[in-house]
């Protein structure tokens, strides 16, 4: 991590705890985007922002985008008042480069609540009056949805509720949201924080380097003593989170390693409890013993209901199951990629490459 940045970027003083909370639809939201090379996208992101009485500013950081980002926003400052566009600076060394755009963005803010969203998030009507009457309920310093998902091509179908199944399992909402567990999660797609609590744990400063920033945040939060909400987005916000193959394969290549598990005995675990292995064997050996087969089948069934139960308790369409197989195919592959990625110590994303685990320990000097 770069010391001499904090000196470059001052915090704006804490502002009241609740401040604009109870304030009859007053502005008390600064919405920060941070967007590299999100032209197809970014219009639809600021439009639903701007539609939310409880923004008062939105903060896009355009950081370093080589499509048509810039201009697509240029054009929407000319109708929307609130919308500032940030140009990110260079990414300092030991920084991934959406935490230095999130951070440059936050040093720009001047409302009492920051919410985090990324620039393929469609924020429905009410979302940003929801999530603060949670955080007033619950006195949570930090509100983050899960977004619903929007799926459209079978590869999306397949392994985007399956993997988010896996997330809830590992993540539960009960464990994240009770104060006496150490639990803690987020998700950056919909992160809404305090801005007293994100300048008390060094906001994204203090996870400059973290690829899984948000999870990071959430747990430094928690660490300091403020209490978080997490749980479902359905009809707050939703994302189309990849339109592309390419691009679904490098996000979770990026993410999977760290999110289930970190250590080769986690990914093992993994491996053993998502395969079937045990139908798989049984088909085999079908081949030659008939009856076999026909136990495969029927253990490969109850996998299949059982999956089912799943995607309803997580709000996904129940037909999901029938992407089943491919799912498990797509997520086996990804899930190892990851693990050789994070063994390898680099990482890709947008264009960028990091350092990961020991090789980016090695590389800050810890």
């Amino acid at each position: 991590m770069n010391s001499d940045h904090s000196n470059q970027m001052p915090r704006p003083g804490a502002i009241g705890a609740f401040g604009g909370v109870f304030g009859g639809g007053d502005a008390c939201i600064s919405a920060i985007v941070p967007a590299r090379n999100e032209a197809a996208v970014i219009a639809g992101c600021v439009e639903s922002l701007a539609r939310q009485a409880e923004i008062g500013e939105i903060w896009v950081v355009n950081d370093g985008s080589t499509d048509e980002t810039l201009a697509v926003l240029q054009e929407l400052r000319k109708t929307e008042p609130r919308l500032r566009v940030l140009d990110a600076r260079e990414v300092p060394a030991g920084w991934v480069g959406k935490n230095h755009a999130a951070w440059q963005g936050a040093a720009q803010a001047r409302l009492p609540w920051l919410l985090f969203t990324d620039a393929d998030s469609q924020h429905l009507p009410a979302g940003a009056a929801r999530a603060l009457r949670i955080a007033a309920e619950h006195e949570a310093a930090l509100v983050s949805f899960s977004p619903a998902q929007v799926t459209r091509q079978w590869w999306e179908k397949s392994l985007i509720p399956f993997i988010f199944c896996r997330l809830a399992q590992r993540f539960s909402y009960a464990e994240v949201n009770d104060p006496a567990s150490p639990a803690a999660a987020a998700n950056g797609q919909y992160l809404l924080i305090r801005r007293e609590a994100y300048d008390a744990v060094g906001g994204h400063e203090g996870v400059a380097g973290e690829i899984l920033e948000d999870v990071a945040l959430a747990r430094r939060v928690k660490r300091a003593g403020y209490r978080l909400w997490f749980g479902s987005g359905a009809g707050a916000v939703d994302v189309r989170m990849y339109r592309s193959f390419a691009a679904m394969w490098e996000g979770w290549k990026k993410n999977l390693y760290r999110l289930m598990g970190d250590s080769g005995a986690g990914m093992r675990r993994e491996l053993l409890q998502v395969v079937p292995w045990a139908p798989c064997a049984l088909l085999l050996a079908g081949w030659r013993w008939p009856a076999l087969a026909l136990a495969g089948a029927a253990l490969l069934a109850l996998r299949l209901a059982a999956y089912a139960l799943v995607l309803a308790r997580n709000g996904f369409p129940v037909s999901r199951m029938f992407y089943y197989l491919p799912a498990v195919g797509l997520y086996t592959g990804v899930l190892a990629a990851s693990w050789r990625s994070h063994a390898r110590g680099r990482v890709k994303w947008k264009g960028r490459e990091y350092a990961v685990g020991k090789a980016a320990a090695e590389g800050s000097g810890h």
